[in-house]
């Protein structure tokens, strides 16, 4: 008779309580349990602080392959906490190499061109703001007009005039401001450098949510939400299909891509990301969200006897 293994999930702790998942995350992590899967906790704080084994103390030894499901993690730290499991005999469900495929933009970018506006990068530095003549170097290889600026993985959309929006993109002095203002306000947290969207005009459809997020699991659409910094919970489910052999081809095993309508009627991806760090919108229905999780565990990865991450 087969045998099926609980899912054990990740959470961060609450900073203030070490043996509790954060608040943020508590209900999903009462649903997992509900749902008979297993809680265990990581400590963000240490593994941002680069203190990986620190982070992992309280994840029991032997876990098997594990979800992570948190605040955005770096990729190197990623690989770390992966790295940190192994030794205790556990692995992440989503290998190192997935997790920056799908979290960064320049992992992903190429997969999806054509579902996307287009873009170009410039790697930088925390606080490193590029000189203004590889600003416009990296302008010309857009089309021409307006464009949005971000890093590799986020965006500052609430300081939209200041950190976002450069209403030109022939225009220097405002590229550099817009791209500096930018790199300031990220200070420490600027993850890989700086990136140049085109601008497209995106419209709410009726009373829908304007964004809304899809949940993909092993290159399945699972659960479609709206964005979580939407009013609104319902959404307009957008045609898919385009979209599933860019994420097949992406190959990772669980990710989210944000998708908005054009003005011409056309949806376009805005964001891919790792699922593990994307945020459910507070009306989502978390069960199914559980749900999306417990399945299919054969599909997830096993740690290697060795100990050391696969390529």
């Amino acid at each position: 008779m087969a045998t099926t293994t609980a899912t054990t999930v990740l959470y961060c702790s609450d900073p203030l309580n070490e043996r509790r998942a954060d608040a943020h995350f508590a209900a999903e992590a009462r649903q997992l349990r509900a749902a008979g899967g297993r809680v265990a906790l990581v400590d963000h704080d240490a593994l941002l602080a680069g203190d990986a084994e620190r982070a992992v103390a309280r994840v029991p030894e032997g876990a098997g392959a594990v979800w992570y499901r948190g605040w955005m993690v770096p990729a190197d730290r990623y690989a770390e906490l992966d790295a940190a499991l192994r030794r205790r005999g556990g692995a992440l469900a989503v290998t190192p190499q997935a997790y920056r495929r799908a979290h960064e933009l320049p992992g992903w970018y190429e997969t999806f061109a054509g579902l996307t506006p287009v873009s170009g990068w410039l790697p930088a530095a925390p606080e490193a703001v590029p000189d203004p003549e590889g600003l416009a170097a990296l302008a010309a290889g857009l089309p021409p007009g307006a464009a949005v600026v971000k890093d590799y993985v986020k965006s500052r959309k609430h300081e939209w005039a200041e950190a976002c929006y450069v209403p030109d993109l022939t225009d220097p002095a405002s590229l550099h401001r817009v791209v500096a203002r930018f790199v300031e306000l990220q200070g420490e947290f600027l993850a890989g450098g700086v990136v140049l969207r085109a601008f497209e005009h995106f419209v709410a459809p009726g009373a829908a949510a304007a964004e809304v997020r899809v949940w993909w699991r092993d290159g399945t659409p699972r659960l479609v939400t709206a964005h979580p910094d939407s009013p609104v919970a319902a959404v307009t489910e957008p045609d898919l299909e385009p979209v599933r052999a860019a994420v097949e081809a992406l190959d990772c095993p669980f990710v989210t891509t944000d998708l908005a309508l054009r003005a011409d009627g056309v949806w376009r991806v805005v964001e891919v990301g790792d699922g593990q760090v994307s945020d459910l919108h507070r009306e989502a229905d978390r069960a199914a969200f559980v749900r999306l999780l417990t399945a299919d565990q054969a599909l997830l990865c096993t740690p290697s006897p060795s100990g050391t991450t696969p390529a």
